[in-house]
């Protein structure tokens, strides 16, 4: 008897740990499949789909390829002195940046909300979109939202890709 209760302990045991797996990320259950389709790029609200994706696995090689090479990311920075200001920094800071962001909290969700205005040449395009995101991690859980205004252009590859990203949130 003793023995057996031994193997169903192992058994339960072994079983219970093979299902973890400690590098795997938390998943989100509120995700429906048609948001985590990567798309091929071909217009801007495709680019901001794949801006999701890349949010919501933390996927930094995905995330680089929405960004073009003379990318600007503009903010008001409501701490900086008394007034605030406007700050802005190029596509190497924000990819540094972002990387930090994906490594520092554990589950990122993006949802993008209503489209606040459109407009899109053949070459060029402009879209504003509100947006809610949740941030979870050891430190805490924490829930922004706001309104961005994207910029972006048709490159060679025929990929758009965002030229100017200005955050028009109120933090």
């Amino acid at each position: 008897m003793k023995k057996y209760f031994y193997i169903i302990v192992i058994f339960l045991f072994t079983g219970y740990l093979g299902c973890i797996n400690p590098f795997a990320p938390k998943l989100i259950r509120s995700l429906e499949s048609s948001d985590l389709i990567i798309t091929p790029q071909r217009t801007p609200q495709e680019v901001l789909q794949n801006f999701k994706v890349a949010y919501t696995f933390r996927d930094s090689l995905l995330y680089s390829d929405l960004l073009d090479t003379a990318f600007l990311f503009i903010y008001y920075d409501f701490y900086e002195g008394t007034s605030g200001q406007y700050v802005s920094w190029g596509r190497d800071v924000d990819l540094m940046t972002t990387g930090r962001l994906f490594r520092h909290f554990d589950v990122i969700e993006l949802v993008w909300n209503e489209t606040l205005y459109e407009s899109e040449t053949e070459e060029n395009g402009e879209l504003g979109k509100s947006f809610n995101l949740t941030l979870i991690g050891q430190e805490g859980d924490f829930k922004l939202s706001g309104r961005a205004i994207f910029s972006f252009r048709k490159c060679p590859d025929e990929k758009w890709r965002i030229t100017r990203w200005k955050d028009e949130s109120d933090m």
